[in-house]
C-alpha cells in the first residue's frame, strides 16, 4: 500500500510540474478573446462601414 501511495504521489508531482501545455492554453484563451472582440466590433460597426463604402462608391460613380 505504501508503494502504491508513493507511486501515485510521484506521478502526481511529475504531472503537476509539466507546464508546456499551460502556455498553449493561455495562448488559446487570448486568441479566443481577440476573436470575440473582433466579431463584436464588426457586428456593431458593420453597418456604418457598409454605408461609408457605398457612399464612396456612389460618389466615384457620379463623378
Amino acid at each position: 500500500m505504501i508503494n502504491l501511495q508513493a507511486f501515485l504521489m510521484a506521478w502526481l508531482t511529475r504531472f503537476k510540474e509539466k507546464k508546456e501545455g499551460q502556455a498553449l492554453v493561455e495562448y488559446a484563451l487570448i486568441l479566443a478573446l481577440i476573436a470575440i472582440v473582433v466579431i463584436a466590433a464588426l457586428t456593431f460597426l458593420g453597418g456604418a462601414v457598409k454605408n461609408t463604402v457605398n457612399n464612396i462608391g456612389q460618389n466615384i460613380a457620379n463623378a
